[in-house]
């Protein structure tokens, strides 16, 4: 079973490769050899899927009906971004010069362990999205019922 969690503010190097930190790396190595998927999320931050785990979710976006345009968006966006990588001896990716522009990724960025997949932002939209998401989670009006019954 592959989980991941935390974050990692990491920087890119010159060529735009990125160092998974150990606690990351040990795990992709075992569980996939290194092998994953990235691609473009539409909050602009890219994802970053052990590729087993991304077969999944790639079939479930390969059987959406292609005549609903709301589903062909979601598999524009996802599938067509998809870029396979495979991590180097030293734990690092070359992250491809177009989904680094489509997430605004330069320098430094924030690694975010999320259950079996990564996001990838840009150091300075993570700060700011972060403080707006913690004031939506203090605003409980509009919060689904089973979020209401969750206890932390």
């Amino acid at each position: 079973m592959f989980r991941v969690r935390g974050v990692a503010n990491l920087s890119l190097d010159g060529k735009g490769r990125m160092s998974f930190p150990s606690r990351f790396r040990d795990k992709l190595v075992q569980f996939c050899d290194g092998e994953i998927v990235m691609t473009a999320d539409p909050e602009r931050c890219l994802l970053i899927y052990p590729v087993p785990e991304w077969e999944e979710i790639e079939d479930k976006l390969m059987a959406l009906p292609t005549l609903n345009a709301y589903a062909r968006s979601l598999q524009r966006v996802y599938l067509g971004h998809a870029t396979e990588a495979q991590l180097d001896g030293s734990g690092r990716v070359l992250l491809p010069p177009p989904l680094r522009e489509f997430a605004g990724l330069d320098k430094r960025v924030v690694l975010v362990g999320q259950g079996k997949r990564f996001e990838l932002w840009d150091e300075s939209t993570w700060n700011e999205q972060f403080d707006h998401w913690l004031s939506a989670a203090a605003d409980k009006e509009g919060m689904p019922e089973e979020l209401q019954q969750l206890s932390l």
